[in-house]
């Protein structure tokens, strides 16, 4: 390893920090073999890179956020109305052994990608995260049109979540028109937003844990429903003897799996936020480890429940009014003669779109901030403010999920649908690349001489996981859509489930064409740039320690 003085350390470090992110990325600072035989600086030196700027266009975001609040950002995330809604679709296209097998699937395939992105993000935790792998390791072609279409992704999300929230508080009142809640939210998320990311973690954190305790009493419910403990007559698994435990056969667990994939979406903000925590070399495994098992949990779970109280027939998931009365939750609670179920139901759904509006707002602006500062978007849009937070990107995220208003228009509501409905297919495309660039990192770390057992973290199961995690990716690309090739050939389904990769290849090709990127060589990827110090941090749950129970079970629960 290199060792230097303090001062040279300081002075060099000093020297570097000079220079923008974008600059160095050009030069590489290629600093070779004459001072002790490494190919690049020793990670404590390269930190000095995020020094603090006066340049709002590269002032680097706050490193604000503690385990508890990144584990429980992963997790609250993705709880949102797609769970607590979108289960009761994907529960009567496949049915209740159908939307087990998809969960199940997809949650394995998260198990892996979780454990690459981990592996990265421990090390060399930026806001990028892997679509600045993506440049580093692979192509900035591919980086640019994987920054873009997760933008993308998010943005739709947002514009879902406007809508959703709109529609359950019209359940209440209908003396406000649609389009104002709409307005309100918009106002709300993006106060939020800007407060801060230490108050936006915080507030996340405690949206997120209500979340996670209602379903836990929900799961505690259905249990006693199931046993007749209330509705007065026990349940068992009579829906899987009829109507039956498929409802389609592989016809309908193929159609859920892009529903599965698109609600598990969020499991890799981890590395979005890794970037901007106190200490990623503790947080980030403790997330990784942490989170998979309560997805897996809350998820699985849910499909499991939600198909022993339902059956996949049930006429209100397919005629409701409302978004909110297809709410499985809502179904299987009145069913059960708990009358206030709706009002409690359309509560948590309101929470839940709060939570996961806030976070597709941060990873939409987060992202956005490094295809800007990478010359990959407009330059203006990498501005921040003293509190570090990115406000021009939040506002043009925010004014591109406007587009929730097509939703409130007759004819427009079509291009609205169409335009969500596109961001499926994006999360497998995510997830395939995180563990492109994994072995990527891997083949650099031996081309460069580098040794694994360095590694804070390691991915499990490496290099079986990732290959076969990525395998399954591609597959599920082009295996989600294939019910629109039966007979009768569906068009307008084709163009929805495929449409998106023909526009990633040609975003890819025409940012390769006009910038003549190449094809980064093992021996040449900066796997320094980005690097932290082993901190020591006092979480306020984590940094004690012992074997006390209480404590233990305190920290799976709440971080």
């Amino acid at each position: 390893m290199i060792t230097l003085n303090a001062t040279y350390v300081k002075n060099l470090g000093d020297f570097i920090a000079g220079y923008s992110r974008r600059d160095l990325d050009s030069e590489r600072m290629d600093i070779k073999d004459g001072v002790s035989g490494d190919r690049y600086l020793n990670a404590a030196l390269v930190t000095s890179l995020e020094s603090e700027s006066d340049d709002p266009h590269v002032a680097p975001l706050h490193r604000s956020l503690k385990s508890r609040h990144l584990q429980m950002i992963a997790i609250g995330g993705i709880i949102g109305p797609g769970l607590l809604v979108g289960s009761g679709n994907a529960l009567h296209l496949a049915g209740p052994a159908g939307i087990l097998i998809s969960f199940s699937l997809v949650g394995i395939i998260v198990f892996f990608v979780m454990q690459s992105l981990g592996e990265l993000a421990t090390l060399i935790p930026v806001t990028g995260s892997f679509t600045e792998y993506a440049e580093r390791f692979v192509d900035p072609s591919l980086a640019f049109a994987l920054g873009w279409a997760y933008w993308y992704l998010w943005v739709t999300v947002l514009v879902n979540e406007y809508n959703a929230v709109s529609i359950v508080i019209l359940y209440w009142t209908d003396v406000v028109p649609q389009w104002a809640w709409i307005l309100v939210f918009w106002v709300l998320f993006l106060a939020i937003s800007t407060l801060g990311v230490l108050a936006f973690g915080e507030i996340e954190f405690w949206l997120s844990l209500i979340k996670i305790l209602s379903i836990t009493v929900f799961f505690i419910l259905a249990i006693i429903i199931t046993a007749g403990g209330i509705g007065g007559k026990p349940i068992g698994f009579k829906y899987w003897d009829s109507p039956g435990a498929f409802a389609d056969g592989i016809n309908g667990v193929a159609n859920t799996f892009v529903i599965a994939g698109t609600l598990y979406a969020g499991t890799e903000m981890v590395g979005i936020t890794a970037g901007e925590t106190a200490n990623p070399h503790r947080s980030v495994p403790l997330a990784i480890r942490q989170v998979f098992y309560r997805i897996v949990v809350f998820y699985v779970g849910m499909m499991f429940f939600i198909g022993i109280l339902i059956p996949y027939d049930e006429p209100q998931l397919l005629a409701a009014g409302s978004r909110t009365a297809a709410s499985p939750l809502t179904i299987s609670l009145s069913k059960a003669g708990l009358a206030p179920a709706a009002s409690l139901i359309n509560a948590l759904i309101v929470l839940a779109v709060i939570s996961s509006g806030n976070s597709s707002l941060y990873v939409s602006s987060r992202t956005m901030v490094f295809l800007a500062r990478s010359g990959k978007a407009p330059r203006i849009l990498a501005r921040t403010n003293r509190r570090g937070v990115p406000w021009a990107a939040l506002i043009f995220s925010n004014l591109i999920a406007c587009i929730a208003f097509l939703s409130i228009g007759s004819g427009a509501g079509t291009v609205y649908s169409a335009l969500i409905t596109l961001s499926g297919v994006a999360t497998f495309i995510v997830w395939g690349t995180i563990e492109l660039v994994h072995i990527r990192f891997r083949q650099a770390l031996r081309a460069q001489g580098q040794s694994v057992d360095t590694l804070p973290f390691k991915a499990a199961f490496y290099p079986y996981g990732t290959y076969a995690a990525l395998v399954a990716n591609i597959f599920l690309i082009f295996f989600q859509g294939y019910t629109a090739f039966l007979y009768p050939f569906s068009s307008s389904n084709f163009v929805i489930n495929y449409i998106l990769l023909p526009v990633f290849v040609i975003m890819l090709l025409l940012w390769k064409l006009i910038k003549r990127t190449k094809f980064v060589k093992a021996s040449d990827m900066d796997i320094w740039t980005g690097r932290r110090e082993i901190e020591d941090e006092t979480d306020s749950i984590h940094g004690k320690t012992g074997n006390n129970l209480v404590r233990r079970v305190k920290n799976i629960v709440v971080g």
